[in-house]
């Protein structure tokens, strides 16, 4: 299979790179930097290399031949402010939408989106009182207060949180989460017009090698790290028992080959999105990861802080069976092992 890869010399595209290559499949990259891992054609013609996925010239002529396209070019992370507003929404909304048309003009009609869990917003929880509850933002006064866990929205008694399925109705709580689900929403209506098929993989907390380093939009594990690397103590948020799900990168990868071989030999919704929680079903807190990684460098220890960034979120965690049943996918990496790896490895500066 012929596959553009968008945002190929990222952190997750250039592994994605390899594991089609390994799979059989030729990959044609996009990205706006050139020479990075997977920015140019893996074992196959000199097509590829440095483009923006905003510019439809440079877009068309890249989907020449190309039976399927996998789109992971984004601009990542939470957000720092409102100036970022534009930022996010020109790169993943705009380009996004500049993809969707040079496909439809080229005759492409097959999918794989990267999307992301922040699409739920807050997770699963239950009230005793009241049943399945989706909490609202948390206020800022509880947050000063060291008031982490959000309360029932109708009476505020402690809630117990749960894990989300695909059917959990989007909530969107900043930017990127905002520009992702427009990412959804622009591909199922490509897909409703032209007749096409998208998985949208929801990845979950995503680490491994080639994880940027020093970026204001780093996730949490590349923040770790960095200070490990410097020799000071991982600075932990809240009193670090908010949960998620680490999924090594190079499962990630894997999903991706697994979606768009899918989507080759029948999609599970023709003409339509289909969306996949990518995690690896087993929660951890963000102490958990502080932890693991301290231990692989042999310390400093982590340090609590108390601190909060408005537009987190408390608890976030996946059911990942859908990806299982219908991609085949399931987690090789463990979590001990892939933080050691991640702890022993080089890092990139951006």
């Amino acid at each position: 299979m012929n596959v553009l890869l968008t945002g190929s010399a990222g952190f997750i595209g250039s592994h994605i790179a390899e594991a089609l290559a390994a799979a059989g499949h030729h990959v044609r990259g996009l990205d706006t930097r050139p020479g990075g891992p997977g920015a140019a054609d893996v074992g196959g013609d000199p097509a590829g290399g440095a483009a923006d996925v905003r510019d439809p010239g440079a877009v068309a002529g890249l989907l020449d031949g190309v039976d399927a396209v996998c789109h992971q070019a984004a601009k990542v992370g939470l957000g720092v402010d409102v100036s970022d507003l534009p930022g996010y929404t020109s790169v993943n909304v705009q380009g996004t939408a500049v993809l969707l048309a040079e496909m439809a003009r080229a005759g492409v009609g097959t999918l794989v989106l990267a999307s992301s869990m922040v699409v739920y917003g807050e997770g699963a929880y239950t009230c005793d009182r009241h049943g399945t509850v989706r909490p609202g933002p948390r206020a800022e006064e509880a947050l000063r207060a060291g008031r982490f866990e959000p309360g029932c929205p109708s009476c505020g008694r402690p809630l117990a949180p749960g894990v989300v399925g695909e059917e959990t109705p989007p909530d969107p709580r900043n930017v990127y989460a905002d520009t992702k689900l427009a990412q959804e929403h622009l591909a199922a209506s490509w897909a409703r017009a032209t007749g096409g098929s998208v998985a949208a993989l929801r990845y979950h907390n995503v680490y491994g090698p080639r994880m940027p380093r020093d970026t204001p939009y780093a996730g949490v594990a590349a923040i770790f790290r960095s200070r490990l690397l410097d020799g000071r103590a991982p600075l932990v948020f809240e009193d670090g028992a908010q949960r998620r799900d680490f999924v090594h990168v190079r499962d990630v990868a894997r999903a991706n080959v697994l979606a768009l071989e899918r989507l080759a030999v029948g999609p599970p919704e023709p003409g339509g999105l289909r969306a996949y929680n990518i995690a690896s079903g087993e929660p951890r807190t963000i102490g958990d990861i502080a932890g693991a990684l301290a231990g692989a460098f042999g310390g400093p220890g982590p340090r609590v802080t108390g601190g909060y960034r408005l537009g987190d979120v408390r608890h976030i965690v996946a059911r990942p069976d859908r990806a299982r049943r219908e991609l085949g996918f399931s987690p090789s990496v463990s979590f001990a092992d892939g933080m050691a790896e991640f702890a022993r490895r080089p890092v990139t500066s951006s």
